[in-house]
């Protein structure tokens, strides 16, 4: 692949009880090996999916690039922006807008501290300012992204807007001047939400596919249920297309898969490295069982090639 910049695939996420045995090997424990530890083997970057939750711990973010720094000298993490910053607290039941995003009082500062965390370890290589699909493009919305982009300026921003409102060139123009990054997603098509689109708005690009299940979207009473999706190598191939366009005019160029549900979303990051590179990449061994789909594509990690090893400590 011919690309002025670099290209860093890895997933939303890591701490999912139903990678285990899947992605996970059940020896880590054993071994006493971090998850992280593991993926870091596969990938270059995640996407810290906690953040959108809860501010993240500088001491437990301390932890997580010791770990990696250990396997992958070259992994970063992306971190998802608190959602008070970016949803309504009633978000299931009343749209979001900027007259229904509530932030707390110390949500800025606790924020910013495990944030700082990992960008003081030289690993925090984007922050994911995620918007929901009611949140459209209205005066006081664009108010209130133009303040919260200045509101965490020192980081390298990436905006997600789900609604197609936002996808028009006033918006483009804009994020371009202020060098942020329009996250380029693949969702379900219902409505009004944004398309597929490759563009580019600052020296990063952020590209999400958060699979197409469209009778979970929605409706799912499980939200991890939405997420159940796996994409085949011809639904992959535009996407290939477009994340060399994106990149050949970047620095760097995150791709995250979100299709978490039962490990899918390390099925196809891998497929599409193995894509976007023209070469085979190594596997765990349980996914390559799993999902026989990945063998055209990948073999076993090196310790994984003999299944003996899961039973050592």
């Amino acid at each position: 692949m011919d690309r002025a910049g670099k290209l860093r695939i890895g997933t939303a996420g890591w701490a999912y009880k139903d990678w285990v045995g899947i992605f996970y090997p059940d020896y880590l424990p054993a071994r006493k090996m971090h998850p992280l530890e593991y993926l870091a083997q596969f990938f270059d970057v995640v996407e810290i999916n906690t953040s959108f939750y809860g501010p993240i711990k500088p001491h437990l973010a301390k932890v997580w690039c010791k770990k990696v720094s250990a396997v992958n000298a070259n992994f970063v993490f992306t971190a998802k922006l608190l959602r008070s910053f970016t949803h309504s607290p009633l978000s299931v039941m009343e749209p979001t807008s900027a007259a229904t995003i509530r932030p707390g009082e110390d949500d800025e500062e606790e924020t910013r501290e495990g944030l700082d965390a990992i960008a003081s370890e030289g690993r925090l290589g984007a922050l994911l300012m995620q918007f929901p699909v009611s949140f459209k493009n209205t005066p006081l919305n664009r108010e209130y992204v133009e303040v919260l982009l200045r509101q965490f300026i020192e980081y390298p921003r990436v905006i997600e807007v789900r609604h197609e409102s936002w996808n028009n060139a006033e918006t483009l123009n804009y994020f371009a001047k202020m060098n942020v990054a329009f996250c380029n997603i693949d969702q379900p098509q219902i409505g009004r939400s944004l398309a597929p689109t490759e563009h580019v708005t600052a020296s990063i690009s952020y590209i999400r596919l958060h699979g197409r299940n469209y009778d979970q979207w929605f409706d799912s009473t499980n939200r991890n249920e939405r997420y159940n999706y796996l994409y085949s190598e011809a639904e992959l191939r535009p996407w290939k297309n477009k994340i060399e366009a994106v990149a050949n005019q970047t620095e760097v160029t995150y791709v995250v898969t979100n299709n978490h549900f039962e490990a899918r979303a390390g099925v196809n990051a891998l497929q599409l490295k193995s894509m976007l590179t023209g070469q085979r990449v190594k596997a765990p061994r349980d996914l390559l069982g799993r999902y026989p789909e990945l063998k055209d594509m990948a073999d076993p990690a090196e310790d994984e090639a003999d299944p003996n090893l899961s039973l050592l400590a």
